[in-house]
């Protein structure tokens, strides 16, 4: 008499299947999205690699020099340009201030939200909420003192590494540009909304270290890192949705 064979192990099986489709998933979302992969991974090397050159202080002379450059010789007090363009950075440095970019993150996700986009909506927040919360993090932990080469030209109120208007600005502009790219299938009008995502946050940036209250490595960090945890967070909403089909 023959001994029964084993049945096979469903669960085991039903294990399997998971582990493999759950790395299947992971593989595809690389593959399909290869640029989100390679810029978070670029932008946190750059990230790494300025804050270690920031806090062994081999970074001092470049940003005293350049933000020296953007000042009259002879008189610090004097940013170069006409009179107007002191003006026109302060203009845009508001763009990223936390009043401006709060408001229109709680407007678009509002929005998103009454027109039945609630996964939009959601994905907006917390991409831009957690970003503030880094930006935070990482300035309580370097506490970075603001320059004191020259003269604010706006008012400051926490620790200058990195820039919190740099790194917020482009967490949020960059989001919103993807949302907004995923709405069409024209690649023209897709590199348009991010190239104009690129710009805003580029020239929020430079105004930080034209008016004076950070030094240039605080606002390469901030892009840096910002890009980094936008594309952290697209991969994570991408994988999660292809695990979900």
């Amino acid at each position: 008499m023959t001994a029964p064979s084993p049945k096979p192990d469903k669960l085991g099986v039903e294990d399997r299947r998971e582990s493999s489709n759950a790395s299947q998933s992971g593989r595809f979302a690389i593959r399909q999205f290869p640029w989100i992969v390679g810029a978070t991974a670029l932008g946190m090397l750059i990230f790494g690699r300025i804050a270690f050159i920031m806090a062994s202080g081999n970074g001092d002379a470049f940003d005293k020099q350049l933000l020296l450059a953007l000042r009259t010789t002879g008189d610090v007090t004097d940013p170069i340009g006409p009179p107007w363009l002191a003006g026109f950075m302060r203009d845009i440095t508001g763009l990223g201030g936390f009043g401006i970019l709060s408001f229109l993150v709680l407007a678009v996700t509002a929005f998103l939200a009454a027109t039945q986009r609630r996964r939009e909506a959601l994905e907006i927040f917390a991409m831009s909420f957690s970003g503030w919360l880094l930006s935070h993090a990482m300035k309580f932990i370097f506490q970075r003192p603001r320059p004191d080469l020259v003269p604010h030209g706006a008012d400051v109120f926490s620790s200058s590494f990195p820039s919190g208007h740099a790194m917020v600005s482009a967490v949020v502009y960059l989001t919103l540009a993807a949302v907004l790219a995923r709405s069409t299938d024209d690649v023209r009008v897709k590199a348009f909304v991010v190239g104009l995502a690129i710009l805003l946050t580029a020239a929020i940036g430079i105004s930080r270290v034209y008016l004076g209250v950070h030094w240039p490595t605080d606002v390469l960090a901030g892009w840096a890192l910002g890009a980094a945890w936008v594309g952290l967070c697209i991969s994570a909403v991408r994988h999660l949705e292809q695990s979900s089909t």
